[in-house]
């Protein structure tokens, strides 16, 4: 999993100001940056301008997590190895963290799975774009791999 994220400065560079690239990157380092205590508790929902929203069972947990803020914003934007994220908002939202705990209540062995593949897809398409001399071509097909990525559910 460390390959991914040494890798993840690379891939933002490549792809650009794709959208769909910087989202799933934030998202990524926002799950690495929080950790298995705040995973099941702060569910990374959209970047939208710069503004990461992360969605959080209720007010109680947001003020906790707005007081700590700037260092876990600090942590992320080092993760991405650039400003990506200059703000994090965090709104109540129950039913987008309970969707996150039943998802990670799957078998250890299936979660493992899932991230192994998304693992090894991240490294391929790192070494499929790397092969692409031409930065237009290699940020539009990094583009078109996101996009595809984003429409199957796969990261």
């Amino acid at each position: 999993m460390d390959e991914l994220f040494q890798a993840l400065p690379k891939l933002l560079r490549a792809a650009g100001e794709s959208e769909e690239v910087c989202e799933a990157a934030s998202f990524a380092a926002w799950r690495r940056v929080a950790g298995d205590a705040l995973r099941a508790t702060a569910v990374p929902f959209r970047l939208y301008r710069k503004t990461l929203v992360v969605s959080v069972p209720d007010a109680t947990w947001r003020k906790q997590l707005e007081e700590i803020s700037p260092q876990l914003l600090f942590r992320l934007n080092s993760l991405l190895g650039q400003a990506l994220v200059t703000y994090i908002e965090f709104r109540i939202d129950p039913q987008t963290v309970n969707g996150e705990r039943a998802r990670l209540r799957q078998s250890p062995y299936e979660r493992l799975a899932q991230e192994d593949a998304a693992l090894r897809r991240a490294v391929e398409l790192d070494e499929a774009a790397s092969a692409i001399h031409d930065e237009d071509l290699r940020r539009r097909f990094l583009l078109a791999a996101g996009s595809c990525m984003n429409r199957t559910g796969k990261p």
